[in-house]
């Protein structure tokens, strides 16, 4: 099999079948960058190996993965996701692993002509659109959502939100203008600096934890196995520290 990377967005259903060689990883959104180059470092060390991502929200991904999807990897951007797929019997326990930590922000254009710096902001009448992940399927709109209710905005805001199918999507939405503020992760606001503003840290919400794990009956386990502690040693650690994300 020809080595090479190659990325997947989910917007339709993996086929039922997958080559040999090739490595399916499913992903949550938010990981997009770092994996894609830990992707590309890891096809150095298994050089028959094409690493395939799909990269999406946790909750769309798990669908894709209990509909047969041809998945090696999973992984989420949220424990709750996890602890579905593992009680379905859709991962191996054994491999499930947390891989990295993460922080919300609310972030703005940076651009943006209206001056926002917390939560309590929105609610004001110069903001119009906020956009956050579908907490039905998005962990970092599940986060969102929390810190809205903590901070009591939740009911409030519902008529100026906009949900994304993703976290990016949302990071797209306010990075282009098209909204007064979004709420993302951290890692996310990084690789929009130029036309992303972090204005405040969030709290009031679980744990933001990224666990990993080997998907059931997957074609090739034994890379599978090879890829997720490639993920989770020195080299991919590196990585995902670059991109903004810590660690357990």
């Amino acid at each position: 099999m020809m080595k090479g990377l190659s990325l997947v967005f989910c917007t339709v259903l993996l086929p039922l079948s997958a080559f040999s060689g090739e490595l399916v990883v499913s992903a949550a959104a938010s990981l997009t960058n770092a994996f894609s180059e830990i992707g590309a470092a890891y096809e150095k060390t298994a050089p028959d190996t094409k690493v395939i991502f799909n990269f999406g929200s946790s909750g769309q991904l798990l669908q894709q993965i209990e509909k047969g999807a041809p998945v090696d990897i999973f992984a989420s951007a949220d424990l709750a996701t996890m602890d579905k797929a593992e009680a379905g019997g859709f991962v191996e326990k054994s491999t499930r692993a947390i891989i990295a930590k993460n922080t919300l922000v609310l972030a703005a254009p940076v651009n943006g002509e209206t001056n926002i710096s917390g939560l309590a902001d929105l609610s004001g009448d110069k903001v119009k659109r906020v956009a956050i992940g579908d907490p039905g399927f998005v962990p970092a709109g599940k986060y969102a959502k929390q810190s809205l209710s903590s901070a009591g905005l939740w009911e409030a805001l519902q008529p100026k939100l906009i949900l994304g199918a993703n976290v990016r999507q949302v990071l797209e939405y306010v990075s282009r203008g098209e909204v007064d503020a979004g709420i993302v992760f951290v890692t996310d606001a990084m690789i929009a600096k130029d036309t992303v503003k972090m204005v405040a840290t969030l709290s009031g919400h679980d744990l933001i934890a990224y666990p990993i794990a080997v998907v059931a009956g997957g074609k090739n386990i034994t890379e599978a196995k090879g890829f997720a502690n490639f993920a989770q040693g020195a080299e991919g650690r590196g990585i995902l520290r670059k991109y903004g994300f810590e660690f357990p």
